[in-house]
């Protein structure tokens, strides 16, 4: 079955060039009318242009679909309000929004200032916030919504000269966590893409013939799933180069201790036990670990629960 968005509405912010751009010409192909949100400034988030996002609306128009630019500031509520009432005024409705939007400021953590570090933050998870927020309202009164968040390899794993970028970018998975509950009875679905992409943000970085494989094009088609009727929830898919996988936080089953054990040394003495991969599983809420960890508690002292 084809997956097409047709009468649907989507935002897509840092649109106008990249990984943006590929996410809403191939959503437009599919029918959506998209909104391309670009500030049109520089990779470390300096000056702002709308010819980028203009160039994108014209494409889209050329071959028969129906774009609007705008060039709002995703680290500002006001502007993000005034996009959202656009669209709104335009269209009806907001069905998806993919946040996409991002800077860099790549300095070891010795090295860089808080500015930088605020102002990647800012970007790239108020900007989301910001964004989310704008349009929730709209997709719980309509009951039908689907957000991407992108995420990073740098926040999930780690990247050396990267504690700025990510911070943010797993900021973006703890929102993702919980709006997937809060959002879940109006069908609103929110998952996170992580991608690897040659973009002007990781040229230089990688060999050439790897860097000719990175094309936004191979990371769209996860995308175009995640805000897909059929999509699933609070996931974290990674793509790049036409591979695509999925990233998962997951918990030791872990051990209880007796409180005579309740130590430092006590941990020491069990830490193969409370590391060890047997019985390891996906919370999916936070209140799980308490529940767990309680019934150890209750099992190890001979409790019952009542």
């Amino acid at each position: 079955m084809t997956i097409r968005y047709d009468g649907k509405v989507a935002i897509v912010t840092g649109a106008g060039q990249g990984l943006g751009r590929s996410h809403a010409i191939e959503l437009a192909k599919r029918g959506a009318k998209v909104v391309i949100n670009d500030l049109g400034g520089s990779k470390d988030g300096v000056g702002g242009s709308s010819e980028a996002a203009q160039a994108v609306v014209a494409e889209i128009e050329a071959m028969g679909g129906e774009a609007i630019a705008n060039g709002a500031n995703v680290a500002k509520y006001d502007e993000v309000e005034a996009m959202v009432k656009q669209t709104m005024d335009t269209w009806g409705r907001v069905d998806i929004l993919v946040n996409n939007a991002g800077i860099l400021r790549d300095k070891s953590f010795a090295k860089g200032t808080l500015d930088d570090f605020k102002l990647v933050l800012d970007v790239h998870l108020m900007g989301t916030v910001n964004c989310t927020k704008a349009c929730w309202n709209i997709m719980r009164d309509q009951a039908y919504g689907r957000i991407v968040v992108t995420t990073s390899s740098s926040g999930l794993y780690g990247n050396f000269g990267q504690t700025n970028y990510g911070s943010a970018k797993m900021g973006v998975i703890g929102l993702m966590n919980t709006l997937a509950q809060e959002g879940a009875k109006y069908d609103i679905k929110i998952n996170a893409l992580a991608p690897t992409a040659g973009t002007r943000m990781t040229e230089g970085l990688i060999p050439e013939e790897a860097f000719a494989l990175l094309t936004p094009e191979t990371v769209t088609p996860a995308v175009l799933y995640m805000v897909s009727d059929d999509a699933p929830n609070k996931t974290v898919i990674c793509a790049g180069a036409g591979a695509y996988s999925v990233a998962k936080i997951i918990e030791t089953d872990g051990v209880w201790l007796s409180p005579e054990d309740q130590t430092p040394e006590g941990i020491a003495a069990s830490w193969e036990a409370i590391t060890s991969a047997e019985g390891e599983a996906q919370p999916q809420a936070g209140f799980e670990q308490t529940v767990k960890f309680t019934g150890k508690a209750m099992e190890g002292l001979g409790l019952t629960q009542g």
